[in-house]
């Protein structure tokens, strides 16, 4: 058992986390971002949901980017193959349940 406060979360480096279970390969980590990430597929499907702050998601669909603003307590669910980037505005701290090993 474990409680977890998320808003005191930071990391050394940007999207650095704390691993928080792994339940069948299905891993659940907290992040800690103020700097985008990169454009990246993930190997599977990826839940990521805002804890505190928000975050700018862009993603590619029919070859075309949209960009939605997600704030604290939005989800983005990724399903296999979608291309994506997530840039925080300022800190931002979002829970990522994803295939063990995705990137």
């Amino acid at each position: 058992m474990e409680i977890i406060r998320s808003k005191k979360f930071t990391a050394s480096l940007p999207w650095g986390s704390m691993k928080i279970a792994n339940m069948n390969g299905i891993t659940t980590k907290l992040h800690w971002a103020n700097e985008p990430y990169r454009w990246h597929v993930n190997e599977g499907e990826e839940v990521f949901a805002v804890l505190d702050g928000m975050v700018e998601m862009q993603y590619m669909k029919d070859g075309v980017v949209h960009t939605s603003l997600l704030n604290q307590g939005d989800i983005f669910y990724a399903n296999e193959g979608t291309e994506h980037v997530a840039s925080p505005v300022g800190e931002a701290r979002i829970l990522v349940v994803e295939t063990e090993g995705s990137i």
